[in-house]
């Protein structure tokens, strides 16, 4: 790999680096979201309010699904930046090779699960009649291409461990290139309609996993990857799992409560689930741009935490914390000042634009705070506590959101009641994060030469 796509974290300007770390990677996330933002648009526009739901209401079914094995990718983020920052090249080299093969084992392993239980699940989500169809159809094929998904999420997560955030947003660009054609042709040239979005993400998918893979293979030093050395290190896979099975479980334990949200949301008909779609992909933009401030949180206070530079690690944090806020305020009240102009992007309905809104008055007004507790969450993780944010999590955002979806929201059954439920929770658990991280803070080691 060559040196100038590295970045040296423990050492430098804070705000600087940061800045040149996470921009190519808000693109990244902005981008990669655009492969759903296609599909919603193209089904909405060419398709119908039904096709729209369908895509839509699949979003926290399929998160549930793959959220533990993601959650391992953030196990291989940490470990790698740990040993990059501590200089152990042939520890990089292990995890590589063990990482990659994890990502190709989980996504075979995905495949099956998806087939055989999307219908279930669908059906236990109370999934309306006239979506149900389309929504069973266009999981199946997205999960044919979970390999793919998995090889791409491993691999990227490699590269932005020792610094590369560029080259997996070049490789996105094309593949995003390739999904929005494929879609426009698929739905409107052979009216293949949700099967035909489902199809193209797939496609998209196994172009940006191969262009990571061939990175990996073509790359010098320590994240070079001979494909005859591919096998499972069990030390790597315990330390991966160390980190990542919390962050995964916690992921999938989120989606449970989401989907129950989602679930909710389907009680007020398949209108009220076109709105809540084309809000979600609006917010989804911000979501992915906060989300980069949370990995380059993670990048650097892993690096720094290998490297013993544990004194910045505290300006890491603030500074990050700074970043999130200042991005998601800003996109999150342009969104909601923006707001039905955006949705008609999606629909022109005027009953889901109505519906999106409703949303959107919600979070657009409040996302930053989602942005500050997960970059505290980063700053635990990189300090190699998995365990807490997870327990954190469970109880704060998971356990606190069914609680009051069977509470607060049986005394008001409105979307507004049930979208409160984010913002409340988000403010109870960020406080704990930072409870827990200043803990952890003041038990860290003194540095070398103190």
């Amino acid at each position: 790999m060559k040196k100038s796509y590295e970045m040296d974290m423990c050492s430098g300007p804070v705000l600087g680096k940061i800045l040149i770390y996470s921009f190519p990677l808000m693109l990244s996330g902005i981008l990669q979201l655009l492969f759903n933002a296609a599909d919603v648009i193209v089904v909405g526009r060419y398709a119908g309010s039904q096709s729209l739901a369908a895509v839509g209401s699949t979003g926290a079914l399929i998160n549930l699904l793959i959220n533990v094995f993601i959650g391992l990718s953030v196990g291989v983020n940490v470990l790698v930046a740990q040993y990059y920052g501590a200089k152990r090249e042939q520890d990089v080299n292990e995890t590589v090779h063990t990482a990659v093969a994890i990502s190709l084992l989980s996504g075979v392993f995905l495949v099956a699960l998806g087939l055989l239980v999307t219908r279930p699940l669908l059906e236990l989500m109370g999934t309306p009649d006239d979506v149900i169809d389309k929504s069973a159809i266009y999981m199946k094929i997205y999960f044919a291409g979970m390999p793919a998904t998995m090889l791409y999420n491993f691999g990227s997560a490699v590269l932005r461990a020792v610094g590369d955030t560029r080259r997996p947003l070049y490789f996105l660009t094309a593949a995003g290139v390739v999904n929005v054609v494929l879609n426009l042709f698929f739905v409107i040239s052979l009216n293949m309609d949700v099967a035909g979005v489902a199809l193209a993400t797939v496609i998209s998918q196994v172009i940006s996993a191969g262009l990571v893979f061939w990175c990996l293979v073509k790359s010098e030093g320590a994240l070079k990857l001979r494909i005859r050395d591919l096998r499972i290190s069990k030390v790597k896979l315990k330390r991966i799992a160390k980190i990542g099975l919390p962050a995964g479980m916690q992921g999938a334990v989120f989606s449970i409560s989401n989907v129950l949200i989602q679930s909710s949301v389907n009680s007020f008909g398949s209108i009220a689930m076109a709105g809540n779609t084309a809000s979600q992909n609006i917010e989804g933009f911000i979501y992915n741009a906060m989300n980069a401030i949370y990995q380059t949180n993670l990048s650097f206070t892993s690096q720094n935490y290998g490297g013993r530079k544990y004194k910045r690690i505290g300006r890491i944090t603030l500074t990050c914390v700074g970043v999130v806020t200042a991005v998601g305020l800003g996109m999150g009240l342009a969104a909601f000042a923006a707001g039905e102009s955006l949705l008609r992007i999606y629909s022109s309905d005027p009953e889901v634009i109505q519906f999106g809104l409703k949303r959107m008055a919600v979070f657009g007004t409040t996302y930053f705070l989602c942005g500050i507790m997960d970059t505290m969450v980063g700053s635990i993780r990189g300090l190699g506590s998995s365990v807490i944010p997870m327990c954190v999590s469970i109880i704060g955002v998971c356990g606190l959101r069914v609680l009051w979806i069977f509470t607060v929201f049986q005394w008001s059954r409105s979307l507004t009641t049930l979208y409160l439920s984010y913002p409340v929770t988000w403010v109870v658990t960020g406080a704990v994060h930072i409870a827990c991280f200043l803990m952890l803070k003041r038990k860290l080691p003194k540095e070398d030469g103190e």
